[in-house]
């Protein structure tokens, strides 16, 4: 389901299986993020073994249907992702949770953000979700899920790291997917 095929333009769509080239460019979008002091669980310096670990990971529980990886991806290879968590707790079938929603350093403010985020909106709603959550350091992409209509629930000071070491709050958003 990519949404744009042109060279000059990202195309964005989900990863079924994914490949150790796939694997080595979501670590290498990772450490990027990590090391523009994004909190994005993970401190720095990153080194590449965890970063492939931790896709190697996302991998394995994207093959058993517990989650959707979905990629950003121009000439140059993958420049974006999110995932959407579909493995509830059984009182909790209609709910999945929004992780990692990472852009790379060089193809920010190009709108892959909001593309990656109506991604992840259509495949929850294909997998029958009705309410979507997530968690961001409290930072610029509280104003793309505020523009995107996420509702903001609160903030928790002090909830994370920067990959400094520096204290980070983290702001909580739903969104319902039912209008």
């Amino acid at each position: 389901m990519p949404t744009k095929n042109s060279v000059d333009h990202p195309r964005t769509y989900r990863l079924e299986t994914v490949t150790e080239g796939q694997l080595q460019s979501l670590s290498d979008l990772l450490i990027d993020c990590v090391d523009g002091g994004a909190s994005v669980s993970f401190m720095h310096p990153l080194s590449m073994d965890k970063a492939l670990a931790f896709w190697r990971g996302v991998a394995d529980s994207s093959a058993r249907g517990e989650r959707a990886l979905l990629v950003a991806e121009d000439a140059a290879g993958i420049v974006g992702t999110v995932q959407v968590i579909l493995d509830q707790p059984e009182n909790q079938p209609h709910r999945a949770d929004v992780a990692k929603m990472l852009v790379h350093r060089r193809a920010r403010r190009q709108g892959l953000g909001e593309a990656l985020m109506q991604a992840a909106e259509q495949v929850a709603r294909e997998y029958g979700k009705t309410l979507l959550v997530l968690d961001t350091a409290s930072d610029d992409a509280e104003r793309l899920y505020a523009r995107l209509g996420w509702q903001r629930c609160g903030v928790i000071p002090g909830y994370a790291l920067f990959p400094n070491g520096e204290p980070c709050d983290t702001t909580y958003f739903y969104r319902s997917l039912n209008h």
